[in-house]
């Protein structure tokens, strides 16, 4: 059942980057408190409440922290870290799957003053050599080996490389020559208990405008931009999203995503700190066990991308678990499709809601409880009380059924502080009213919110009318035979007329693929426009992505466009 609409805020009227700042603060977007205070605050009122439980799959073990334990933590990772000779406004590198030696690094290092570098363990060489030059980190603290890859000794390696990197510390397993073991230095003794250790700390820790996190960009089309933000720009961010779900300090989040990214470090951590909620996660993808940790913590929310979720449901289908806690599951990254929603409200009892964002800004619209029925199926939502969208249509790209298409535009409290080092690449998506290009195409969706259509860059047009390539994409993934998919246009043949050749690349579900015609009646059953039926399907083994999961297209093209049609 839907209820009315929660009145939006009205937009921060001036451009000007100071009166716009003062109007943040006084609507609470932006604030003088941290979440370091949140964590001192949590530590005082709820010592002994859960704040992260961290599943080690593999070890079939889970790691707690309570808040009193974590802030305790939190003071002596930071010591450690000064004793590394960190000083404030360094920059910390962390390359971690999703283990709970994440969380107190995060807070450490505001502690110390110093901005931290979350970094995926799948990170290839040659990019983390570029994050770790860019930022110029004095730390990097990193596992013996990651899916067969030796992280350790590549660190090492960069170490000898790069001028600016001291200390590379492993967590865990075998340690190579010139390196600091972890748990040595960062948890065997008591730091914070020994005299004077507070002194040492005092004055250290970052305000909440100071940089914070460099959080990097997929690199689709080259090297990574490192995201900079403040601890207000994601506050604003994080703040919005859990108030468009009404949580409060019986939050409890089931995070399938990274740590290491916007919606794991933030939607996840911070959030559930600043609620004083709990966190729980699991430091390898294992689809069919997140509800394992429904059930044991009482989840209320569960979040993850909609491959990730349709595993959920199945599994539940499989081997049902008590997940009457659970409120709200929260998908991001792709359209959420009817049937997914479906499946997820019918086997978890909670309604799937919808989700776009990205590392400059964080959550930016999402739909919400208030909503009709299944609008998560047509609508990535409203913008969160912190931002403000717009849909720029200059026919350029065309239209679809339900409207004109634009490039999509947003401004707000949330918007990052720019690129590291790269000020002039940030301030070319800007114009002078202060609107960020997204890189995106949307539409409205009705209701005040948008549908996103896909990359700008991407976009394929037939007759005067864009493809919706993101919805399609999904749509042909959730074949029976299919993994995944993505969608490519191609140029026309010479002299053949018409318009961009649609080429859909397929992964296979249990090695064999969709025939053509499978494909085309998947999409036409979903009811799309014939116009927007792929011309060719590819099957491939697997799709190139980049660390952040995104589809490098721009190989697909490159790749598809001398090949001969399957």
């Amino acid at each position: 059942m839907s209820t009315a609409a929660k009145e939006r805020p009205a937009p921060v009227a001036t451009a000007d980057p100071e009166e716009r700042a003062a109007e943040y603060r006084r609507r609470g977007w932006w604030r003088e408190e941290t979440f370091l205070d949140d964590l001192h605050r949590q530590a005082r009122l709820r010592p002994h409440r859960l704040a992260i439980a961290g599943r080690r799959v593999a070890e079939s073990r889970t790691d707690t922290l309570d808040y009193a334990e974590l802030n305790r933590l939190t003071d002596r990772f930071a010591l450690a870290l000064l004793e590394l000779g960190v000083e404030r406004g360094d920059f910390v590198a962390v390359q971690l799957p999703n283990r709970w030696e994440m969380v107190p690094l995060i807070f450490a290092s505001i502690r110390v003053g110093a901005v931290i570098i979350p970094i995926s363990p799948i990170c290839t060489e040659e990019e983390l050599r570029h994050r770790l030059a860019l930022t110029e980190a004095r730390v990097c603290i990193t596992l013996p080996e990651w899916s067969g890859t030796p992280l350790a000794e590549i660190a090492v390696r960069l170490k000898d490389e790069l001028p600016s990197l001291r200390h590379v510390s492993v967590v865990d397993g075998p340690l190579p020559e010139g390196t600091i073991p972890f748990h040595e230095h960062f948890v065997a003794g008591e730091r914070e208990e020994r005299e004077g250790a507070a002194a040492r700390l005092d004055g250290l820790a970052l305000g909440a405008d100071d940089p914070f996190v460099v959080l990097f960009t997929s690199g689709t089309t080259g090297l990574s931009k490192g995201v900079l933000h403040s601890q207000n720009t994601v506050h604003s961010a994080v703040r919005g999203y859990v108030d468009a779900f009404g949580a409060g300090d019986d939050w409890v989040a089931a995070v399938s995503t990274p740590l290491v990214h916007y919606s794991g470090f933030a939607q996840g951590v911070l959030a559930g700190v600043m609620l004083g909620g709990t966190v729980a996660f699991q430091d390898v993808r294992r689809n069919e066990a997140l509800l394992d940790l429904v059930e044991r913590y009482g989840a209320t929310l569960l979040y993850g991308p909609p491959a990730t979720l349709a595993d959920v449901a199945a599994s539940q289908r499989a081997e049902r678990r008590d997940t009457r806690t659970l409120r709200h599951v929260v998908i991001g990254s792709a359209p959420v499709l009817r049937e997914l929603a479906d499946e997820v409200h019918e086997t978890l009892g909670a309604r799937a809601h919808s989700l776009w964002g990205m590392s400059e800004n964080g959550p930016v619209t999402t739909t919400r409880p208030e909503d009709p029925e299944g609008w998560a199926a047509r609508s990535n939502g409203s913008p969160i009380d912190a931002m403000e969208t717009r849909i720029e249509t200059s026919g350029t790209y065309g239209t679809t059924d339900t409207g004109a298409v634009g490039r999509l535009k947003v401004r707000g409290a949330s918007l990052a502080l720019g690129y590291h080092r790269r000020p002039e690449a940030f301030a070319a998506e800007l114009d002078e009213d202060g609107w960020f290009d997204t890189g995106d195409l949307a539409r409205d969706d009705g209701r005040g919110g948008i549908r996103i259509i896909g990359r700008a860059r991407d976009a394929v047009l037939r007759d005067g009318q864009v493809a919706p390539m993101t919805e399609l994409e999904a749509v042909i993934g959730s074949h029976p035979k299919a993994a995944e998919a993505a969608l490519v246009g191609l140029e026309p043949a010479s002299g053949s007329g018409g318009g961009n050749v649609i080429v859909a690349v397929v992964v296979p579900r249990d090695g064999r693929g969709p025939t053509l015609d499978e494909v085309r009646a998947r999409v036409t059953e979903a009811g799309h426009d014939a116009r927007f039926l792929p011309d060719r399907v590819e099957l491939v083994p697997a799709l190139p992505k980049t660390l952040t999961g995104k589809v490098r297209k721009a190989e697909l093209r490159e790749r598809y466009a001398t090949s001969t049609p399957a």
